[in-house]
């Protein structure tokens, strides 16, 4: 019975310990789920903290604050794009200074050697000095003379006409050469150009055109004198004249340069002025000669415009009166604003005039009955 006490209570002792030491496993086990559930919450929040921001950063950038090592890491990139910036500049600078130096140089050089070789007396085939004007003076009076000789040369070159005449000589028999000469300058007289980014240059036929040609081409020697280029004004009065009545085109290389302007040189015409018309809308490219210029209007494009079919009129009255000098008939409407104007003006006063003498030539004139009469009934 001890024995069996004894059993029992060890029994119960070591069932006592096993299930203290069964508890005590809990609670530890129990306070380790309690501090890894407080770490566990300590990062949700701390996560949650952080991508809270990210989140509202994502949504709304203007509410994003930048991390201070990506701020600074920005400037310096920002720093260190503008060094390199700065010193490709300073090296465009210096390559720009460096061509600007190679530039003058070379220009100094060639200027140096023209003047040189402007200052050369000339030279045969077999290399030999060919005496001119200046070989008598002294060296430095020679090179002196030789260069301003040469540099005067090439400014009449630049501003004086290419050729000493511009037209031909008239005309001989058998041909006919025609008594007037035409001249007429191209743009905004016969045509007008106009530029569009679509199309590029155009020019408009001035409404008559034609017509001006086909009825003065057989009476006058027309002329078109222009200040524009030859590659310009070629193609156009191809266009504009396929049955070549105008005669003779004269381009910039023509003109005389003076003051900045082009100005079309007569006195080179080859032809007598006194017989010698130019149509023009500009009077300052005939500022040499104003007593030959019937200026018209501008023309602008104007499809309403009627000025060459009065124009036709006018000068086909100067060929039927077979006036000896245009110049005084020039003279006279150059004193009007719009010769053109003035001309329809005088006109109808011309044919008013007409009129009213033909109404007086009829009433003066003795009717046939009135002459008949007497003689019939045997009166005087």
């Amino acid at each position: 019975m001890a024995y069996k006490t004894s059993a029992l209570t060890k029994l119960v002792v070591n069932s006592l310990n096993f299930k203290s030491s069964l508890i005590s496993q809990q609670n530890v086990f129990k306070y380790s789920r309690f501090l890894s559930s407080e770490v566990n919450k300590g990062s949700e929040g701390s996560t949650k903290d952080s991508a809270s921001p990210q989140l509202l950063s994502k949504l709304f950038p203007q509410t994003a604050v930048p991390d201070q090592a990506e701020v600074k890491a920005e400037q310096e990139k920002q720093k260190r794009e503008e060094e390199e910036e700065k010193k490709e500049q300073d090296k465009q600078w210096k390559r720009m200074k460096l061509g600007f130096y190679v530039f003058g140089i070379s220009m100094g050089a060639m200027g140096c050697w023209t003047l040189y070789d402007m200052a050369q007396p000339e030279r045969d085939s077999e290399g030999q000095i060919i005496e001119d004007e200046y070989s008598h003076l002294p060296t430095l009076e020679q090179y002196k003379s030789r260069i301003l000789k040469n540099l005067n040369y090439y400014q009449k070159f630049v501003q004086e006409p290419s050729y000493e005449k511009l037209l031909p000589d008239p005309l001989k028999y058998p041909y006919i050469q025609p008594k007037y000469t035409l001249v007429l300058e191209m743009k905004d007289v016969l045509v007008h150009p106009d530029w569009t980014y679509q199309t590029g240059w155009r020019f408009k036929k001035r409404p008559g055109v034609d017509f001006f040609l086909e009825q003065l081409g057989r009476t006058f020697e027309i002329v078109v004198y222009t200040a524009d280029h030859g590659m310009t004004v070629f193609p156009v009065l191809d266009a504009l004249d396929p049955n070549g009545f105008i005669m003779y085109r004269l381009v910039r290389d023509a003109t005389h340069f003076v003051d900045g302007h082009h100005i079309k040189s007569l006195d080179r015409l080859n032809r007598d002025l006194s017989k010698v018309i130019v149509i023009d809308w500009d009077a300052n490219t005939t500022k040499f000669h104003p007593e030959n210029s019937f200026n018209i209007p501008r023309w602008t494009g104007n499809d309403d415009d009627t000025t060459l079919f009065d124009l036709v009129a006018f000068l086909k009255t100067i060929v039927t009166a077979d006036v000896d000098d245009v110049r005084d008939v020039m003279t006279y409407y150059k004193q009007f604003a719009d010769p053109i104007e003035q001309f329809r003006e005088n006109q109808r006063k011309l044919f008013e005039q007409i009129e009213e003498k033909n109404r007086e030539e009829k009433q003066k004139a003795p009717s046939v009955v009135k002459k008949w009469t007497p003689s019939f009934l045997g009166h005087k």
